[in-house]
């Protein structure tokens, strides 16, 4: 049991995105810090923000496989379709889904429109734009690349 866990820890194709997600989500922690001056744990656990974490783990670990594996290989065509699917929905539908929470959340604020009452607001950040998925994308086939 003790080999299989250290075999599992040292494996890259483990260790490396999640390493870069925890970074990315540290970077977006402490920028989120220092613009707001207000500690925001959500981010470290939290969707959306520049870069795309999402993106960048799944482009690291489908590089990592096209590097090591070969690109040749049904691995990377999985790895690869997985990590386009992932891109997709950070940028449509789990941004669309945040572009409604934060109507839906206006319409609720607005005194007399209607007579909803929630206890806490709808989560606004929920997406990417192209630009947050295409850096993480990048970031991630940096990483995949050096490592």
């Amino acid at each position: 049991m003790e080999n299989n866990f250290m075999t599992f820890i040292q494996n890259k194709y483990v260790y490396v995105p999640f390493l870069l997600w925890f970074g990315i989500q540290l970077f977006k922690l402490i920028y989120d810090l220092v613009t707001t001056k207000k500690f925001n744990f959500k981010r470290i656990l939290g969707a959306g923000g520049m870069p795309s974490s999402h993106s960048a783990v799944v482009t690291s670990l489908c590089t990592l496989i096209g590097r090591n594996e070969g690109v040749g290989t049904p691995l990377f065509a999985l790895s690869l379709a997985f990590a386009f699917v992932v891109m997709y929905d950070a940028c449509g539908v789990r941004r669309a889904a945040g572009k409604q929470a934060a109507l839906l959340n206006k319409l609720i604020e607005t005194p007399g429109l209607t007579g909803v009452q929630v206890s806490e607001k709808l989560v606004e950040v929920l997406g990417h734009t192209p630009t947050q998925v295409f850096v993480g994308a990048l970031i991630g086939i940096v990483v995949g690349f050096i490592v």
